[in-house]
């Protein structure tokens, strides 16, 4: 039987706040930046899958651009 390790969780979890962090700065700004993509991608990544709070955050991104109120800058 494989036991789990509880820092996996912790690791997740911190990983997720980032994201929401990043979504959030972005989002109040009303503009996406090469450079917020790229950050926002690494934190994502970094964790090496995606969870259902991550990919929330990320159809809020999706969201706003579609509805206009994101704007991409500097592309």
């Amino acid at each position: 039987m494989i036991k789990y390790n509880p820092i996996y969780k912790t690791l997740g979890n911190q990983s997720e706040l980032a994201v929401e962090a990043i979504v959030n700065r972005i989002i109040t700004s009303g503009e996406m930046s090469r450079q917020d993509h790229a950050l926002l991608t690494s934190t994502v990544l970094n964790n090496g899958e995606i969870n259902e709070g991550g990919r929330r955050q990320i159809n809020r991104i999706f969201d706003h651009i579609q509805t206009g109120r994101l704007k991409l800058v500097n592309w």
